[in-house]
């Protein structure tokens, strides 16, 4: 018996085993101009398989692409565009740094954060008072979200001196917005077919 264990591993398993046959086929072929009639046939089925993807501008370029991925980049062909490098191809990409620094109050997020230090370099004045107001009501709402019940304004006006280290502060008699209950969570409606979904919840 021919079992998948004993057979060359899929180089894109998404075009599954038929495709890379083909194309270990068509390697195998004598004269460059079967090599690439034979080509353009594989293509068009890989075409096939994947019709939604048609409308991308790119969609037949990534198809030659692929082909000479799963032939190992072998297949000597007059292809319609330049076969990729396979070192370009493999590499792999930079490992994405790790954000520096905790957060003082995870539940404020590193936005606010952000918004704390770009409220720093503001000169005094209108528009400075109305930065660092939004600051505190973005912050009344992400602490609502994360605890889940009502904060007074008070506890937002303390958190924002010691997040600012005391270089922010709102002006004197300042009411932030009045929040009735704390964010829902919007929830997904049923879909129809399931066992809870009813009439009445059309």
């Amino acid at each position: 018996m021919d079992y998948n264990t004993s057979r060359s591993k899929l180089k894109l398993a998404e075009y599954g085993r038929n495709i890379q046959m083909m194309i270990e086929h068509a390697i195998k072929l004598e004269s460059k101009e079967e090599r690439t009639k034979a080509a353009d046939s594989i293509i068009q089925v890989m075409g096939n398989m994947n019709p939604q993807l048609k409308e991308n501008r790119d969609f037949r370029h990534k198809l030659w692409d692929h082909l000479h991925v799963i032939a190992d980049y072998n297949l000597d062909i007059e292809a319609p565009y330049a076969a990729p490098e396979k070192a370009v191809m493999e590499a792999k990409p930079e490992t994405l740094p790790y954000p520096d620094g905790k957060i003082k109050y995870k539940h404020y997020g590193k936005i606010v954060e952000a918004m704390v230090a770009k409220g720093k370099t503001l000169e005094d004045g209108d528009s400075k008072n109305s930065f660092v107001k939004a600051i505190a009501n973005h912050m009344k709402l992400a602490y609502m979200t994360w605890h889940k019940n009502i904060v007074p304004d008070i506890v937002i006006f303390k958190a924002l001196g010691d997040i600012s280290n005391g270089a922010l502060s709102v002006q004197e008699g300042t009411t932030l917005i009045d929040f009735k209950e704390p964010p829902r969570q919007q929830t997904k409606p049923k879909k129809r077919g399931s066992k809870h979904y009813h009439k009445s919840s059309r």
